[in-house]
């Protein structure tokens, strides 16, 4: 049996802004929501949009496994890891998935 791919993601509504960490199967679907509006809380309330980080993860206990830990690093690490592959802090929704 197969595993099924989940995701670890990274918004944020500007460079540096403020960070949040999820998880999800399906990140195209997630992101949508989140940039529509569609769910409640912290990522509304912050207008977190931009997409800027995201890891493929094979399975959802080693998925749940990173989020924690990410969500435990310091800030600064984060905005290490964001940069570390996406210097620009673009929006990488759009080049996934489109406008």
């Amino acid at each position: 049996m197969s595993k099924r791919n989940f995701y670890i993601y990274i918004l944020t509504n500007k460079p540096k802004g403020v960070l949040y960490i999820g998880v999800t199967s399906n990140l195209q679907k997630r992101i949508y929501e989140h940039q529509n509006h569609l769910t409640k809380g912290f990522v509304q309330g912050y207008c977190l949009q931009r997409l800027v980080y995201y890891e493929v993860l094979d399975g959802v206990d080693s998925a749940i496994r990173r989020e924690k830990q990410l969500k435990r690093w310091n800030r600064q690490w984060k905005i290490d890891l964001v940069e570390k592959l996406n210097l620009q802090w673009r929006d990488l929704s759009k080049e996934l998935f489109g406008a």
